[in-house]
C-alpha cells in the first residue's frame, strides 16, 4: 500500500487499538480495556498489520509479545494520542461533568486504606462520565515507562528519595509505628533495638528486583538487619496476618491506626527513630499541562489533605 494511502486509512482510534493491544501484549485483555469486542480488536489488529508489513504482535510460547517493529512504534503512539487530547479536550477545557475520559492511576497499597476509596468516590461524584482504572506497583510494573507512554496518568506511593526525573506533589508525611497483635510479648514487656531487630517481621514483596524498600533501606545505612519472617505482596492482608501471628509489621502510622478498632492489634512505638514515611504523587512532563491530567492531580491532592485533616481530628 503507497504511503499517501496508509496516511488516509489511519485514525485515532487504529492508533489507540494499536498503542493497548502492544502495552497489554493481548487482544482480549485489550478489548475489555477499550469496551470492544475481541473479534473487532483483532480485525483492527489485520488492518494495522497490512498498513505496517509487519505482525506486530507474535505468539513466544504461552504469551504473545510485540515484535522490534511493534516496540518502535510504542512511544510514538502514545505521543499521538496525548497530542489529540490536547488538540481537542484541552482546546475546549475539561469540563468534569460531561467529560468521558478514563482516568489511569498506579498506586501503592502501603496507602491509607481509605485512599483510593475515597479519590474514586470523589472522581465518580464530580465526572460521573469518566471511568477509573487503578493498577498495583509490583515488581512487574516499570512506572516510569507506563507514565511516559501514556499508560497512567499518575503514581501514587511513598519513597524515600523520590525519582527526579518525574514532576511530583507531596502528599503528606507519616511517622513510622508497629504493630503487632494483641498479646504479642512486647505490648506487656516492651522491647529495645536489639529485641526489635530480632523478633519476626512482616514486610511487603518488593517493588522492583533488589529492591528493600524504605525500612529497611534506612535500616541498611544504619549497619542493622532485622529478621524477616515472611513477606507478602498484599499489603492489604498483612494486618490481618498480624493480628494472628507474632509477626511485626512496620509501617506508617495512618495507616495502622485503620486497623486499631476493626482487629485485634496494638500499635507499638519502634525503637528506632525512622524518618518520616512521605507520599508523593508522581507524573510525567507529558501530562503536566493537560487538563485532565491536572484536574485529577487536584483530586489526588484533595482526598490527601481531607484524610491528614480528619486524622487531625480524631487525635485532637
Amino acid at each position: 500500500m503507497k504511503e499517501r494511502d496508509v496516511f488516509g486509512s489511519i485514525d485515532i482510534h487504529l492508533i489507540k487499538v494499536l498503542h493497548t493491544v502492544l502495552s497489554e501484549r493481548s487482544v482480549s485483555r485489550a478489548a475489555i480495556r477499550l469496551g470492544m469486542h475481541q473479534p473487532a480488536v483483532s480485525s483492527a489488529l489485520k488492518r494495522l498489520r497490512e498498513f505496517s508489513g509487519d505482525p506486530l504482535l507474535v505468539r513466544s510460547g504461552a504469551s504473545m509479545v510485540p515484535t522490534e517493529a511493534g516496540l518502535r512504534m510504542l512511544d510514538p503512539a502514545a505521543r499521538i494520542l496525548q497530542a489529540a487530547q490536547v488538540l481537542f479536550s484541552d482546546a475546549r477545557g475539561f469540563d468534569p461533568t460531561q467529560a468521558q475520559h478514563t482516568f489511569r492511576i498506579a498506586a501503592s497499597d502501603y496507602l491509607d486504606p481509605h485512599f483510593l476509596p475515597k479519590l474514586v468516590a470523589q472522581i465518580k461524584t464530580l465526572a460521573p462520565l469518566c471511568h477509573v482504572e487503578i493498577s498495583p506497583l509490583s515488581a512487574a510494573s516499570d512506572y516510569r515507562t507506563q507514565l511516559a507512554q501514556g499508560d497512567v496518568d499518575v503514581v501514587i506511593g511513598n519513597w524515600a528519595t523520590p525519582p527526579q526525573d518525574l514532576h511530583l506533589g507531596r502528599l503528606f508525611g507519616d511517622d513510622v509505628v508497629c504493630l503487632v497483635a494483641s498479646n504479642h510479648p512486647a505490648v506487656r514487656r516492651g522491647w529495645d533495638k536489639e529485641a526489635w531487630l530480632a523478633v519476626d517481621h512482616i514486610a511487603p514483596a518488593a517493588l522492583h528486583p533488589g529492591a528493600k524498600g524504605v525500612i529497611d533501606d534506612y535500616l541498611a545505612s544504619q549497619g542493622l538487619q532485622r529478621h524477616i519472617a515472611a513477606r507478602c505482596p498484599y499489603f492489604g492482608l498483612i494486618p490481618a496476618m498480624v493480628a494472628s501471628t507474632l509477626l511485626v509489621l512496620t509501617t506508617g502510622r495512618q495507616y495502622c491506626e485503620r486497623f486499631v478498632e476493626v482487629l485485634p492489634v496494638k500499635i507499638l512505638p519502634c525503637p528506632i527513630q525512622f524518618p518520616r514515611m512521605m507520599y508523593y504523587q508522581l507524573w510525567h512532563e507529558r501530562s503536566h499541562t493537560t487538563t485532565s491530567a491536572k484536574w485529577l492531580r487536584e483530586r489526588v491532592k484533595s482526598v490527601a489533605a481531607a484524610l491528614k485533616n480528619e486524622k487531625i481530628i480524631q487525635t485532637a
